[in-house]
């Protein structure tokens, strides 16, 4: 892990003040142009979790879907996509929280989740855990289980974890800041 860890870490780019002055953006984008660490990032992720019997992975708008499609199709299970109100085209269930900086409203086809699943919840960042916890109670609402959560990073100063550890403590990342 360690050496996947140093990879990621010397891929992900810091931007200064964006998307507002006094942040420090973690960019992702890097690690994405190389297909080799790409790739070996979903053969991790599926082996942490294979012996888990996750029946799903939810990936959340919108740079959870980059790996978290990926992550499904390497584990052999249905991608199930969190998207923000009303960018999907069927019936959808929804779900408000707030942000730092505001509200937002996520959704999910109503069909998505088969009662009992145990689902695989990822995206890219976990910094307060807001998106994370939506899409948490989405999957809640249709009757499956969250089983984990799976980060690429994880902003460990913003304390994001402690609102997701009532779902599991099986919160995977694999670089902390």
């Amino acid at each position: 892990m360690s050496q996947l860890q140093d990879r990621i870490r010397a891929s992900i780019r810091d931007v200064k003040d964006f998307p507002k002055p006094g942040i420090l953006f973690k960019d992702i984008m890097p690690v994405l142009e190389d297909p080799e660490l790409s790739a070996d990032i979903v053969k991790h992720f599926a082996s942490v979790f294979s012996s888990q019997g996750i029946n799903a992975v939810v990936g959340v708008e919108s740079r959870g879907f980059l790996f978290g499609m990926a992550l499904a199709i390497q584990m052999q299970v249905p991608f199930v996509s969190v998207r923000k109100k009303g960018k999907l085209p069927y019936q959808t269930i929804s779900y408000k929280y707030d942000l730092e900086y505001g509200s937002a409203e996520v959704e999910m086809h109503i069909d998505s989740i088969k009662a009992g699943w145990k689902v695989l919840i990822h995206d890219d960042l976990l910094a307060t855990g807001g998106t994370a916890t939506a899409a948490a109670e989405l999957v809640k609402m249709q009757g499956g289980n969250v089983e984990a959560f799976a980060f690429l990073v994880e902003l460990e100063f913003l304390n994001g974890r402690e609102r997701l550890e009532p779902y599991t403590k099986n919160i995977v990342n694999l670089v902390a800041y």
